[in-house]
């Protein structure tokens, strides 16, 4: 099988190239993102992988189809950039990765309230600085806020877990209740209640049409003044435009982003000396309360190889006449 691997950087090279080595699989990297732009390059190949920020939309399934494509293997575990339906009628199938390391994201989420409270990232350049001064960082304690987790799938879970070890108050959102985080003593409530009471909200859902721009002035007015609010599953969560206006008002005290809804642009490359044309996402640097990293939760070892794993097993599974586990469609 030859496969045209897409959003490929060394690191995923390297990681592929290791479970790759007694396979019946060839691959070829591209650094560059598959699209309507790119899809040419699939010629002469029997499966794509692709990553969080390619753009496979119907056209591209078509073209997909036409070159003789029949599997997507994707490298992520959200799938919002695939277009499913098209590719269900084209019978390709597609494959994610649902579990690579829910710590991960989950500890990169805590390292985002860490920073934001305690305020590291201004301190680190003050001491650079040689300035020790500590009037502007004053922090609070965590023990005993209230935390509330909206979506409590693998990673969710994983972040609940971990704020319980803070000794914070947690409470959840999810159409499906976990047993297991009940039974650890979190509490789960309507939305509403949550907006209301907590004093740090966590994302941990997938993207849909229901979650499209979950973070709005219509959610954030039900909020405590001071929010903290944290991002790390997908930039379409959170409307930025929305957000920026709470930082000003004082509504939002704290933001992290690890994802941003136009970071298709910028992310997961060197922009450091290009203008980014986004007036938005420059905007919301200059807030010294906002804390954006660059889509880096799920940037662990442990993390990597298993998806690295789970890509490759996906792909010798398609081979299948009837492949079921982890098939999106």
């Amino acid at each position: 099988m030859k496969v045209a691997v897409f959003s490929c950087k060394p690191y995923d090279k390297r990681t592929l190239n290791e479970f790759i080595a007694d396979k019946d699989l060839e691959m070829n990297f591209f650094e560059s993102r598959l699209s309507e732009e790119t899809v040419s390059l699939v010629k002469g190949f029997d499966a794509v992988s692709c990553f969080v920020n390619d753009d496979v939309n119907a056209k591209v399934i078509q073209q997909l189809k036409q070159q003789g494509v029949n599997t997507i293997a994707l490298r992520c575990a959200g799938f919002n950039n695939v277009d499913l339906a098209a590719a269900k009628q084209q019978g390709v199938s597609v494959f994610h990765v649902p579990d690579y390391s829910p710590t991960s994201v989950a500890e990169h989420a805590v390292a985002l309230i860490m920073a934001l409270n305690r305020k590291t990232h201004r301190a680190y350049h003050r001491v650079k600085e040689g300035n020790f001064a500590l009037e502007g960082l004053l922090g609070f304690n965590l023990e005993g806020k209230t935390v509330g987790c909206i979506g409590t799938g693998r990673i969710g879970a994983a972040f609940c877990h971990i704020m319980k070890g803070f000794g914070c108050r947690v409470i959840c959102y999810d159409i499906y209740p976990s047993d297991t985080l009940i039974e650890m003593g979190c509490a789960y409530v309507s939305l509403n209640e949550l907006y209301q009471q907590s004093d740090i909200i966590s994302l941990h859902c997938p993207l849909t049409e229901s979650t499209h721009h979950l973070i709005d002035n219509q959610s954030l007015s039900k909020m405590k003044d001071g929010v903290m609010i944290i991002n790390t599953s997908r930039g379409a969560l959170v409307h930025a435009q929305e957000a920026i206006d709470a930082l000003y008002s004082g509504k939002i005290g704290y933001l992290g982003l690890d994802v941003y809804e136009q970071e298709n642009k910028i992310f997961f490359e060197d922009m450091s000396s290009h203008i980014i044309q986004d007036s938005v996402f420059q905007l919301m640097l200059t807030f010294p309360n906002v804390v954006v990293t660059g889509h880096q939760g799920y940037f662990t070892d442990v993390a990597l190889n298993h998806i690295a794993q789970t890509t490759v097993e996906n792909l010798e599974q398609s081979q299948q006449t009837n492949p079921q586990q982890r098939r999106l469609a």
